[in-house]
């Protein structure tokens, strides 16, 4: 777990803007994990990101936030191309996305993608919502795909959900299925749209504690969210959007005590005082 202060530790060098939390794996600024360069997304005549230059480096926890409509969600699904974007570059893992099918899915069975919605088959079993991708995309063994899948649901600690259906778990036991599903591909990057913003309050830490202990491990991951108590104690860098563009970004300790922009100063005072 985190220190209950949620200080992090800033770290020197090439990583200027991020920081590093105490005891935490150390992010590997020597090759990116993730580089956006002079990124453009158009919806028609609608320009929904802008100008968008992003490096994120191996091991590094990035929460990007801001108000609703500001392109945050976008931007994360652009990096595994669920959303195709019109000009500039994406580098995931020093290789370019591009319209090559092939390509794409290779892509994405290193990035992990946990939704707002748990997006589980209703009429599988738990069990089998795990196997599914790893058997059909990995082409495992279905015994080997099978022990993954409860290595994983013991990690997210609901090992005895396993024949269950969907249905019968609460929102916070599905999503912490969901990551489960996502971490039975091995990704080396996580990416989360906002995983606790259909859930109940009391479901909310649950979900939290689970991605709390994945970013300790090293993962890296970059997650949306307005959940600032989490953004605080793990993220090494915050990133705040608006209107399409980052306006700001930095380690916990400079963007919650000395924002810079007017308008990261108007957005923490109305979500922090919320």
């Amino acid at each position: 777990m985190v220190d209950a202060s949620g200080k992090a530790i800033a770290t020197p060098g090439p990583l200027r803007d991020g920081q590093q939390r105490a005891g935490a794996p150390i992010a590997d600024v020597s090759r990116p994990a993730i580089e956006i360069q002079g990124m453009h997304k158009w919806y028609g005549t609608f320009h929904v990101l802008q100008n968008i230059n992003l490096s994120v480096a191996q091991g590094e926890k990035i929460v990007i936030c801001g108000p609703s409509g500001s392109g945050k969600s976008t931007l994360i699904r652009c990096i595994n191309r669920l959303e195709e974007h019109q000009q500039g570059k994406i580098l995931v893992e020093s290789e370019e996305l591009t319209n090559d099918l092939r390509q794409i899915d290779r892509i994405r069975a290193e990035v992990g993608m946990v939704f707002q919605s748990f997006n589980l088959f209703p009429h599988l079993t738990i069990l089998d919502n795990l196997c599914l991708a790893p058997v059909w995309v990995k082409k495992l063994p279905r015994k080997d795909a099978e022990r993954i899948a409860m290595e994983y649901l013991t990690r997210v600690k609901i090992p005895e959900q396993a024949q269950k259906y969907p249905g019968q778990l609460s929102g916070g036991q599905q999503q912490r299925v969901a990551i489960a599903r996502a971490l039975c591909m091995k990704p080396r990057i996580m990416l989360f749209d906002e995983p606790t913003s259909a859930l109940d309050p009391e479901m909310i830490k649950e979900v939290l504690d689970v991605m709390i202990g994945l970013a300790n491990s090293g993962m890296t991951m970059l997650c949306v969210t307005h959940e600032m108590g989490f953004a605080r104690s793990v993220a090494d860098r915050i990133i705040f959007m608006d209107k399409g563009e980052i306006v700001e970004q930095g380690p916990p300790k400079t963007f919650f005590a000395d924002p810079r922009e007017e308008r990261t100063k108007q957005f923490l005072a109305q979500i922090l005082n919320h």
